[in-house]
């Protein structure tokens, strides 16, 4: 006797529908921390080829899926538990959300009909409402079969437009939903154009010419929006063609070499106080540039009382947010910056002069006063010092990815170290936040696979100091130079009362290099600069996770860097 036996439909659930909604987005990477309820997605992604890299604290997954969807331009993913982890997440994602990169933070959540209801389930938290006024979009998907829509949506609000942090919200038993294989593969969605070009208008661009046309002082100011567009050659035929004098902001710095002869770098107060007409390329006029305002910008002297603007930006929100935008020029950097360039192709005349040669003459007194700065060899080791060795470094290594955070340690890097290429300079942004050193350090090594560089405060890699396990775990190309002056600013602060120790002093003589070793990692111990130029290139030539311990002079830090007057206090003096 034969029976005839029908074979059971083939089903999917929704671990694989989440897998496989970000594959076909070209999704490769995750970062997070695994942990009820999201493990075993984990495991699964990992097992279906996606490349998981867990850290020991959720925000710093954040950041790194942040940098990631900078350097990239695809959206990082970030995935955490629910509330606890997801709030940890938060910060990253809202960091994220200001700073214009794409980004997806997916968390796990709590069943809806219990927590709408309180009822006290595992980590009750209505994550979406909390996570909605953070974030640039949130959506939450309660059933396998708009895994895929979510997943679009999430991806399309990211890049789309100015982009940013979006929430993706999924409740713990949408995973172990299930539905036929074939009508989950087709409830996928793969995104199809979702940051489209968007062209300036004509009339936009003629007004921003003529404007420029008129200038006798002009000014490119390029933000790190300038960087993230990847308009490079456009925007290098910009200023060259042009032949305006530019500014980069720090994370536009390489945008074109630091030695560029346009760079005005070395003479930002001047060229900030004295332009007649500035040129925002990817840049907001916020507390960054002093709102586009104020002594930065030479109105304590009656400068240029008819300073004109003209702002490139994709959000024709943003002008006149803080002064009038004589030109608003609304569109994709690159399709705005093509367009000027076209339009200088005849007729165009260079800035005058006068105008050109007040800037090399103030460029040329800085850059020699830098120098002999640079060129001394005081008996403690201090900033300028150190960062002479981390200057050399970079030049003989331009391909090297520059991660920096601190106060003293940002301030200094950025003004001596120079860059040569694009997107090779990653800090802490337009927050100005600590904590992001670690993160943007494992994004950057594993997006690129280039050897990377974190020159730390000791305060700043407080903050992440832990990852140097997950550096060491993934075997990443990483450099972590800490500035240890055994304190918050500097090392000197004394108690009145003689009992605890000054709020910001550390304990005297910490060995950070220890800390990777534990690890399995390299580290060294530096208090001359040729100690200091001898550990980074042993690790550069190695590759191998490694951490120095720059041992530099503690009273040679300012409060707060060059923001010192944020403070309440110092406004008083």
């Amino acid at each position: 006797m034969t029976t005839d036996l029908t074979a059971a439909a083939e089903t999917t659930d929704g671990f694989s529908l989440v897998i496989d909604a970000l594959k076909l987005n070209g999704i490769d990477t995750i970062y997070g921390l695994p942990g009820i309820p999201i493990t075993d997605l984990t495991r699964k992604a990992q097992a279906a080829g996606l490349r998981m890299i867990m850290f020991r604290h959720e925000q710093h997954a954040g950041n790194a899926a942040a940098a990631a969807g900078f350097l990239t331009g695809k959206p990082g993913i970030c995935l955490t538990v629910s509330a606890p982890g997801f709030l940890n997440g938060l910060t990253a994602l809202t960091n994220a959300t200001t700073n214009c990169f794409p980004m997806i933070l997916i968390s796990g959540s709590s069943e809806r009909e219990i927590v709408d209801l309180q009822q006290g389930d595992y980590e009750e938290m209505d994550q979406l409402a909390i996570a909605k006024p953070l974030c640039k979009a949130a959506f939450r998907v309660l059933h396998a079969q708009d895994i895929g829509v979510g997943i679009a949506r999430a991806i399309r609000a990211a890049v789309s437009g100015r982009p940013g942090g979006v929430y993706l919200d999924l409740p713990a038993k949408l995973f172990a939903q299930t539905m036929d294989a074939a009508a989950g593969k087709a409830s996928l969605i793969e995104v199809v154009d979702p940051a489209p070009r968007q062209l300036p208008a004509a009339d936009a661009v003629q007004r921003a010419l003529d404007l420029l046309k008129s200038a006798k002082r002009p000014l490119i100011l390029l933000g790190k929006g300038a960087a993230y567009a990847q308009a490079d050659a456009a925007i290098q035929a910009l200023v060259e063609t042009s032949g305006i004098p530019y500014l980069p902001m720090s994370m536009a710095k390489g945008l074109l070499p630091d030695n560029h002869p346009q760079s005005a770098a070395a003479a930002r107060s001047l060229v900030l106080a004295q332009a007649d007409v500035v040129l925002l390329v990817g840049a907001r006029l916020n507390w960054l540039l002093s709102h586009g305002k104020g002594k930065t910008w030479g109105q304590d002297q009656g400068a240029v009382a008819g300073r004109k603007f003209i702002q490139i930006d994709i959000s024709p929100t943003e002008a006149d947010s803080n002064v009038a935008i004589a030109a608003p020029l609304v569109g994709d950097i690159g399709s705005c910056v093509s367009a000027l360039v076209a339009g200088m192709a005849s007729g165009w005349a260079k800035p005058q002069a006068d105008w050109i040669g007040a800037i090399a003459a103030v460029k040329d007194k800085n850059l020699s006063k830098m120098a002999a700065t640079l060129a001394l060899d005081p008996p403690v080791m201090n900033f300028h010092s150190a960062l002479r060795v981390i200057r050399d470094v970079v030049k003989a290594n331009p391909e090297a990815i520059l991660v920096n955070e601190g106060a003293n340690t940002l301030d200094f890097t950025r003004s001596i170290v120079d860059m040569y290429l694009p997107r090779k300079r990653l800090d802490v942004g337009t927050w100005g936040i600590m904590g992001i050193g670690m993160g943007f350090s494992v994004a950057a090594a594993v997006t690129t696979g280039n050897q990377v560089l974190a020159i730390e405060g000791d305060s700043a890699f407080g903050f992440s100091g832990m990852e140097v396990e997950t550096i060491c775990r993934y075997k990443l190309p990483v450099c972590v130079v800490v500035f240890n002056n055994n304190g918050v600013y500097k090392g000197t602060d004394v108690n009145p009362l003689g009992t605890d120790v000054a709020p910001t002093v550390f304990v005297k003589g910490a060995r950070y290099d220890l800390l990777m070793t534990a690890f399995g990692g390299v580290g060294v111990s530096a208090s001359t600069p040729a100690e200091l130029d001898a550990a980074i290139q042993q690790a550069f030539a190695s590759r191998q996770p490694t951490l120095i311990n720059a041992v530099i002079d503690e009273t040679a830090g300012t409060e707060s860097g060059r923001i010192t007057s944020l403070n309440p206090q110092a406004k008083k003096k």
